[in-house]
């Protein structure tokens, strides 16, 4: 689990590229980026997946691509590399799709980033082995990867209370439901043997589940 599997490598190379072009190429974001005038009226549904690929700066950019590279190699190591995309994929295609049932009328609403994906295949590889260590240069010591599940949720309910960006919060909580669902249909048992730390997980995503609710009622 310590080497980067080329398919994650080429998520984070093109993710990383395309963002970067797209910070100073504004036609290329404008195009990209998530818009629901754009999907529903102009019929530009390619804009779910490929807003994926842009980020609003390079804290969002590094932020997730470090948390895809801890945790898709352990992924990969439980299922494997067509799981493991089967996952990101499904989860940015859910995360987006209920931005755009909230969004709907609102034909403005604009959102970018790779977080439905990331966070499906973070909630995923949390149902299947929730007691990872995760540790980033800047804090020794390792964080259990269900408290940093909640911690990642955490931000996005705090963003949205700030509106912070145009990041795509209701992406996350579409990504971290399709990862967890997606994980226990591809290993049943996880169920059974990781039952507390799943539940535990649902807290922030019933809570940001109410929070998108009552914002877009």
């Amino acid at each position: 689990m310590n080497n980067i599997a080329p398919i994650t490598l080429g998520i984070i190379a093109v993710t990383t590229i395309v963002s970067l072009i797209g910070f100073s190429n504004q036609a290329l974001f404008d195009r990209m980026k998530f818009n629901v005038g754009a999907i529903l009226h102009d019929k530009q549904w390619d804009r779910v997946m490929s807003s994926a690929l842009l980020h609003g700066d390079m804290m969002h950019l590094i932020f997730n691509m470090l948390t895809l590279y801890f945790f898709a190699k352990v992924l990969i190591a439980f299922v494997g590399t067509v799981y493991f995309v089967a996952v990101y994929l499904a989860a940015i295609l859910c995360g987006g799709l209920l931005s755009l049932y909230f969004h709907r009328k609102n034909s403005h609403y604009s959102a970018i980033g790779a977080s439905g994906g990331v966070t499906g295949v973070l909630f995923a590889t949390i149902a299947l082995y929730p007691e990872i260590g995760i540790a980033f240069f800047f804090i020794p010591i390792p964080i259990p990867g269900w408290i940093f599940a909640i911690l990642y949720l955490a931000f996005s309910i705090y963003a949205m209370k700030g509106q912070l960006g145009n990041i795509g919060h209701e992406a996350h909580l579409g990504g971290a439901v399709i990862g967890l669902v997606l994980a226990l249909i591809m290993v049943p048992e996880a169920i059974y043997v990781n039952a507390v730390y799943i539940a535990i997980m649902f807290v922030p995503i019933l809570v940001l589940a109410y929070m998108v609710y009552k914002e877009r009622k």
